[in-house]
């Protein structure tokens, strides 16, 4: 855990996700691009005065350039970003008393740009740009704008079930016609210039094909032989079945296929009675399939919703970041519905029972089943839901019951590095060859994490740099 406080860890934590340290020389444009980066992903510190190799030349002396630092989180972002700052004492480069400035840049639910319409976003140890595509996908996220509202390209309103569309209307109890209920109510169907536009939640919830707009707003589930992907002369996918249709029609097709692949066990209780229970609990694995549904990103058009089960876990891969401010470690208590109008009509059929609550009741439940809590990680803009069942947990165990987990290379690298290795040792240790490979999925990580430090911290690039297990590790 990084702390702010801390000078010497100021100086030798390796920058990354939520830290990043800057020389007081950097100018407030250049400096506005990382407050950006920090506000429109996860938050974060910025040291000011401390230089990338870690020596402190701290902020004394400028005090008009540190002004307009202090005023770059206002002047060059837009909109303005809320910070935090504090000053430290410290001893600078030359012996002399000196200061370093803190800025704590909050996470931001709304999409932040520079002077010149520029969007960044931090990303490990970097505050990239984004691209258009990359960009629309962000706002979406923070609800800067709803995909489920734009107009969807040459659709009108022949596209549109009406059959199904009173069906819905007789359901909620609405009084007039089909077309009236989508041109009155939620923007379904708007006119602008003379011309009708069909809104995406109106083709989703109510087209008649809506694959013909969305070709990927499908569900797919794959089913594997054992707990592993395997590809090539080894792939060992036994099922593959693709639902499509309107939201309710995945939603109900999907749900309705898994409860069949679901295994029970069976077995004689206390009371001398068998009892059948599922691999999970049936409200876990349908919430995951809802809220992928639900809250997926209908601007991804490359790829879909892919369900798939495993002899030891089940996964769902939606496209999409978890949307608004809600965050891996955040995600029991807030909130955010990124399609709200299909999240609505969902609730109208019951799928959606608790607003805001479904997420936590399967934290309970799942802990109630005595099975692992759900895993929720995020790589690029694909979200990743899991739920382990009870042979995962056995798998954990050896036979007198003593938990026996199998070595990460993570782990293993960490016990090799109780004393200092290089990265020539490490890499030969995994019996790895790409060097840039090691650095990006083992080293920097557990860098980052503080598992391991550099021996020569102010000159990370030294050819006789190693490293070592952290002592408070």
């Amino acid at each position: 855990m990084l702390d702010v406080t801390n000078i010497e860890q100021l100086r030798f934590t390796t920058e990354m996700q939520i830290f990043d340290r800057k020389s007081a020389k950097i100018e407030a444009k250049a400096l506005a691009i990382h407050i950006i980066a920090f506000a429109n992903a996860d938050g974060g510190h910025i040291a000011i005065g401390i230089e990338d190799n870690g020596a402190i030349t701290g902020i004394d002396g400028r005090k008009a350039h540190i002004n307009e630092l202090l005023r770059a989180p206002f002047d060059y972002c837009v909109p303005s970003i809320t910070v935090e700052t504090s000053i430290l004492d410290c001893t600078d480069m030359n012996g002399n008393p000196n200061h370093i400035l803190i800025m704590h840049v909050f996470q931001s639910a709304q999409l932040h740009a520079n002077q010149a319409d520029e969007v960044y976003y931090r990303v490990g140890d970097k505050s990239k740009k984004m691209n258009f595509e990359q960009r629309t996908r962000l706002m979406y996220a923070k609800g800067g704008r709803y995909f489920e509202d734009i107009p969807v390209r040459d659709a009108t309103s022949d596209d549109i079930d009406l059959d199904f569309v009173k069906t819905y209307t007789e359901k909620i109890g609405y009084q007039k016609g089909p077309l009236e209920y989508l041109r009155s109510n939620k923007d379904f169907i708007v006119t602008r210039n003379g011309q009708e536009e069909i809104s995406g939640a109106a083709i989703l919830l109510f087209g008649k094909n809506p694959q013909r707009f969305f070709q990927r707003a499908r569900v797919r589930f794959i089913r594997y032989e054992g707990t592993e992907a395997k590809v090539g002369t080894e792939m060992n996918v036994v099922k593959d079945v693709i639902f499509e249709g309107k939201i309710l029609d995945m939603v109900r097709k999907s749900t309705e296929f898994v409860k069949g692949q679901i295994k029970e066990h069976t077995f004689l209780g206390k009371d001398g009675r068998f009892v059948t229970i599922p691999e999970l609990p049936e409200f876990c694995w349908t919430e995951l399939i809802v809220n992928a549904v639900g809250h997926r990103d209908y601007s991804i058009s490359g790829t879909d919703i892919q369900i798939k089960m495993f002899d030891d876990h089940f996964t769902v891969e939606s496209p999409g970041m978890l949307p608004g401010l809600v965050r891996t470690n955040n995600i029991r208590e807030i909130h955010f519905s990124r399609n709200p109008k299909i999240f609505e009509f969902l609730h109208e059929y019951e799928y959606v029972k608790e607003f805001g609550e479904g997420v936590d009741r399967m934290f309970r439940e799942m802990e109630n089943a005595g099975l692992p809590e759900p895993e929720y990680r995020i790589v690029e803009f694909m979200l990743y839901a899991t739920l382990k069942n009870q042979k995962w947990v056995e798998k954990q165990k050896s036979p007198q019951d003593t938990p026996q987990v199998e070595l990460t290379n993570e782990d293993k690298l960490l016990a090799f590095c109780t004393v200092p290795r290089s990265q020539t040792e490490m890499i030969k240790l995994l019996g790895l060859s790409d060097r840039k490979h090691f650095r990006e999925k083992y080293l920097k990580p557990l860098l980052n994490s503080g598992q391991l430090v550099m021996t020569i911290p102010d000159k990370p690039n030294s050819r006789n740099q190693k490293y070592v297990k952290a002592t408070n590790v």
